[in-house]
Parts: C-alpha cells; sequence; structure tokens
C-alpha cells in the first residue's frame, strides 16, 4: 500500500488526472494557494478527484485571480473501498457536519440522508453535506469521495432498497448480542447501515424495518449514544468485519 503524505497540501478537483494535464483551479482554491498560503508558481500540491488517485501537482500558471496546476506524477493508485450505504436521519447543522466527516473518514460509498416521522432537522443542505466531504478528504488522505444522495423518505428508501444488499439496522430495542458476531452472520460485499433520528424510529418504522429479510437489527450496548456517536462506532464495526480493515 502507498504511504500516505498527510503532511502536504491537498486539494480536490473535478478535472481528470493524468501526467501531464493541466488543471484550472476554483478561485476559492486559487486564493487559498496563492493569497493564504503564499505559494508561488512551481510549488507543489497533492491532488486528487475521486476517480484517478492522488497526484503531485505543480503551480503552473498564478494569475491575478485564478492559478492553473500541472499534474506531474501520481502517488498513490485509486483506491476502491468497501460499499457502505450509509443511511441517516439529517441533524442539526453541527452534528451533521460532524457526522458527515466522519463516514468520509470511515471510507462509506454513499451518504443517504432519510426522512422519518421523528425526524427533526427535516430541510438537509446538499452542497453544505458535499463541501465536508470534500473536507474531510481533503485533511485525511481519502481518496474516494462519497456520493452525496438527495434526501427521501425512509418509506421510499425501503421501498426501492436491494434486497440483495443487506441493511444493518442499529435498534436501541433489539436484544443485546456480541455486535462482532452478529456482523459474521452477515455476507460480506455491498452493505447498507442504518441510523436513526434523535428520538428512534417509531413503533411503525421498527416493525416494518424487522419485517424485511434483508435488515439485521444490531444492538450497540448498554448505552444510549447520540446519533454521531452511534455513525463512529457502527461504521467502526462493519469496516472491521466487514469493510477494509481485516490485515491492516
Amino acid at each position: 500500500m502507498a504511504v500516505r503524505d498527510l503532511t502536504s497540501e491537498r486539494l480536490f478537483v473535478a478535472s481528470d488526472l493524468a501526467q501531464g494535464a493541466e488543471v484550472a483551479l476554483e478561485s476559492a482554491q486559487a486564493h487559498y494557494l496563492t493569497n493564504v498560503l503564499r505559494m508561488q508558481a512551481g510549488a507543489a500540491v497533492l491532488v486528487f478527484n475521486g476517480r484517478d488517485g492522488e497526484w503531485l501537482a505543480t503551480l503552473a500558471d498564478v494569475r491575478k485571480r485564478g492559478a492553473t496546476l500541472r499534474a506531474e506524477r501520481q502517488t498513490r493508485p485509486q483506491e476502491a473501498g468497501p460499499d457502505i450505504d450509509y443511511l441517516f436521519a439529517p441533524l442539526k447543522r453541527s452534528r451533521l457536519d460532524y457526522m458527515v466527516q466522519k463516514a468520509t473518514e470511515m471510507g462509506v460509498a454513499r451518504l443517504r440522508p432519510v426522512i422519518t416521522e421523528r425526524t427533526i432537522a427535516e430541510r438537509v443542505n446538499s452542497d453544505r453535506m458535499r463541501a465536508n466531504v470534500i473536507e474531510a478528504a481533503e485533511q485525511c488522505g481519502v481518496l474516494r469521495v462519497p456520493e452525496v444522495l438527495s434526501p427521501q423518505s425512509l418509506s421510499s428508501a425501503l421501498d426501492a432498497w436491494d434486497k440483495a444488499r443487506p441493511l444493518i439496522y442499529c435498534d436501541e430495542a433489539a436484544e443485546m448480542a456480541d455486535p462482532i458476531a452478529v456482523l459474521r452472520g452477515v455476507t460480506k460485499g455491498p452493505v447498507g447501515v442504518l441510523i436513526g433520528p434523535e428520538g428512534g424510529f417509531s413503533a411503525g418504522e421498527r416493525a416494518r424495518l424487522m419485517a424485511q429479510p434483508y435488515v439485521v437489527a444490531l444492538s450497540l450496548g448498554p448505552r444510549i449514544m447520540r446519533a454521531d456517536t452511534a455513525a463512529v462506532a457502527v461504521l467502526a464495526l462493519v469496516n472491521s468485519v466487514l469493510g477494509d480493515w481485516q490485515g491492516r
């Protein structure tokens, strides 16, 4: 596995990356590199786009209102990561920011906000979520950038669910059992993880979930966790048993 450089400046770019490719930076990125960091032409930056791996690039053209990077060589190939759909009831702003960042660091493939009967923060700023995803990936050396899906009701998500993909449902009312043992009973491959709202799922929602053959109820222990804490706990468990942590 390629060694990660966590000391150099890293930027997410939308452009395709290949040797010699020139990347026009967004104005905010150009301002940050040239005015905040005071970088000059020839300075090195690491760039990634979630598709082509990580590249060492140099500032090739610095102008008053913009800048261009030139990709020189690939420093890390693209990483696939586990195929985890993370479904969650939206939280209030600061806690949602935290949860989105941590889910990105944990390597989820998709972020899927679902509106439940007890969801408090029903309005979701998808652009803010994407910005948090990118920031987390830039800071933590993550190469894959999770897809941010539009919010939908929990009912609609279940109606369209791929029944071949197990859905791990964090259930406060589930019988306490060894979570590792429970997850070892799940077939490795694409999987979903579902975290509910602050007030938990309604009785009707829980009944529908428990009636689905692809749903696996998982207890996270004797203490009630906040949703953002539960996200980190369950994604760590899933990665250790079903994800890409084995042998690392």
